[in-house]
């Protein structure tokens, strides 16, 4: 009786060691298989191949081991991408899904025209967006993100801007499309903007092209 026992925990264990053995090649086979395919969803079709072949350079290996550091710091460095997931699909394949960032404006910097992208980001112009402003001046990125949050709160459509300028001492004029130049004060609120929309509204049809705003509690024309 007991000699059967222990040939029954002799036969167990050589078929645990074959079971095992059988996983352990099927795991290592997918464990170690590189990655092969990167699929990229969100930008053109230019700058999807960029991107692609940006990671195709890293060498990322197999997909259970990858380095999440390098795909993320090749991506946030893309000034086109606002947000973006990465899915893995086993055993070897990369989905990449972005949302590409919005162009706010138009500006100079060092010589080269670029975009300000919702991102915080400059995007190098290769062509198009006239339909854009543009900021004359040097604010931060976050300055004018920050500028432009005041007037999308306000009653003033950001689309009516033709031209934006800054100042050194950190005041704004908007030039708009029908070429009226509105002179903006320091630390100006949406409050602001509202008042100066009514008051164009009441003056809608008079002979001026500039509004200056600039003194507490007074508005001066200028034809």
């Amino acid at each position: 009786m007991h000699q059967r026992k222990n040939k029954k925990i002799l036969i167990y264990f050589f078929l645990l060691i074959i079971v095992s053995s059988i996983g352990n090649n099927k795991i290592n086979n997918y464990k170690f298989k590189k990655i092969e395919n990167i699929n990229i969803f969100g930008l053109d079709e230019k700058n999807n191949q960029i991107l692609l072949n940006k990671l195709k350079n890293l060498n990322l290996g197999n997909i259970f081991f990858i380095n999440k550091k390098k795909i993320e710091k090749l991506i946030n460095s893309n000034s086109l991408i606002e947000s973006y997931i990465v899915f893995k699909e086993y055993p070897s394949t990369l989905n990449i899904k972005i949302d590409k960032t919005n162009f706010f404006a138009k500006i100079n910097d060092n010589g080269k025209n670029y975009l300000i992208g919702s991102n915080g980001k400059l995007t190098l112009i290769e062509s198009g967006y006239n339909q854009l402003p543009y900021i004359f001046g040097k604010p931060k990125v976050e300055e004018f993100l920050q500028f432009k949050k005041i007037i999308d709160r306000s009653k003033f459509s950001y689309n009516e801007i033709k031209n934006i300028y800054f100042f050194s001492s950190k005041r704004w004029d908007l030039k708009f499309h029908d070429n009226i130049l509105l002179k903006l004060p320091n630390n100006l609120t949406q409050e602001t903007l509202d008042n100066l929309y009514k008051f164009l509204e009441n003056y809608n049809g008079e002979n001026f092209n500039i509004i200056d705003a600039r003194l507490e509690n007074k508005i001066v024309l200028d034809g």
